[in-house]
């Protein structure tokens, strides 16, 4: 996983609320268990009409908005079913951080798993950024995970919140079981300190 630490990119504003997961990957694209080229069917419904052919109204195929990695979103995003290929399609497409008022509990964890940064604003920064992506197509943002700020265009600073064990991973490119591997030396000693246990449950009769 590709570590999080400063990120300043291009936000492209897709602010409607409750997008579900069935939005961000319809579900026959599911049948993949790589996540490599789901990318290409992110928001496939909304992204392209009945013949596969680009949408031109759709905030992800206009020009100005080619190579955002940071997406603004509406309230409640990843909301529906628990499917990962949602945080997967993200990534492949590109993305790092999605900001939002609020998050799906399920797409939040998912997303920190696989390196997507879910950061959340108040209403009235997101009513302020979805204002400015309008006025500024190019508009660039700043994430700095370490002090958990977000660097508005006019020099504001937005503290977000994040739990300290995800911010460590995303930090250090970890997912769970990567966290626990680096602390595999710590293991080992921990267990050669102490005797062997002794199973003491009854062993049945023969």
């Amino acid at each position: 996983m590709e570590p999080f630490t400063t990120l300043t990119a291009r936000v492209v504003a897709l602010p409607k609320d409750h997008i579900d997961t069935d939005q961000i990957i319809p579900a026959r694209y599911l049948k993949t268990i790589s996540k490599a080229g789901l990318g290409a069917n992110l928001f496939a419904d909304w992204r392209y009409d009945a013949e596969g052919q680009p949408n031109p109204d759709f905030p992800l195929n206009q020009p100005e908005n080619s190579g955002a990695r940071i997406l603004l979103a509406g309230d409640n995003f990843g909301c529906g079913s628990s499917r990962e290929h949602a945080p997967w399609a993200l990534t492949d497409y590109g993305f790092r951080a999605i900001i939002s008022t609020s998050f799906a509990d399920i797409f939040r964890n998912n997303a920190l798993k696989n390196g997507l940064l879910p950061l959340i604003v108040d209403d009235d920064t997101h009513e302020q950024l979805v204002s400015l992506a309008a006025e500024e197509p190019d508009m660039e943002l700043t994430i700095d995970l370490d002090s958990q700020s977000l660097l508005l265009p006019d020099g504001r600073r937005i503290r977000f919140p994040i739990d300290a064990f995800n911010k460590i991973c995303m930090i250090e490119g970890l997912d769970q079981l990567g966290y626990l591997l680096k602390h595999g030396p710590d293991i080992e000693a921990y267990e050669a300190q102490h005797a062997p246990r002794v199973n003491t449950e009854a062993q049945p009769l023969r």
